[in-house]
């Protein structure tokens, strides 16, 4: 199975690639798609889009896995990367890539097996468990590649075959 895990943003959008197979994972590739801060904002967007289609048709993935939107303060970064993701969806659908949202509980407890973990200690157990010598930058796509794994792991399981999970 291939797992294009995103962590979703308008400046930064993490991607990662893993292929898992056996219960064992491997990095097809990982990285970000970056936009520029004076740019319109409508141009931005689409450089997302076209980002993740390049992506996706570079790696072709079974699934795409993408943290759920959770905002508490900042509602118009929280609007701002909502539009983000949108782009990131359609990238998604108009590939027919299968998609699976996971919250960042979801994320640390299947990464860590503890969903309160730090920030730090889910990086380096993504280090660990993907066998890197460092913890990738930019955080972003460590997060990732974080929620690649968290859908493998789903997906992997009996429970993951029976429930689709967060599947949009």
């Amino acid at each position: 199975m291939v797992v294009l895990g995103i962590d979703p943003g308008y400046a930064i959008v993490g991607y990662g690639v893993l292929n898992y197979n056996s219960n064992r994972f491997s990095i097809a590739e990982y990285g970000a798609v970056t936009t520029k801060a004076g740019d319109l904002f409508s141009d931005r967007l689409s450089e997302i889009f076209e980002g993740l289609c390049n992506i996706i048709e570079r790696c072709r993935p079974d699934a795409m896995s993408i943290e759920k939107l959770f905002f508490n303060t900042n509602t118009t970064t929280a609007i701002d990367v909502a539009q983000a993701r949108g782009v990131i969806l359609l990238a998604a659908k108009k590939y027919n890539v299968p998609i699976f949202e996971y919250t960042p509980l979801q994320v640390k407890s299947s990464v860590t097996g503890y969903g309160r973990a730090d920030k730090k200690q889910v990086m380096e157990m993504t280090k660990n468990l993907l066998g890197l010598q460092k913890v990738p930058k930019p955080d972003d796509t460590a997060d990732a590649l974080a929620i690649a794994i968290c859908h493998a792991h789903s997906a992997g399981s009996l429970l993951g075959t029976l429930n689709s999970g967060g599947r949009i």
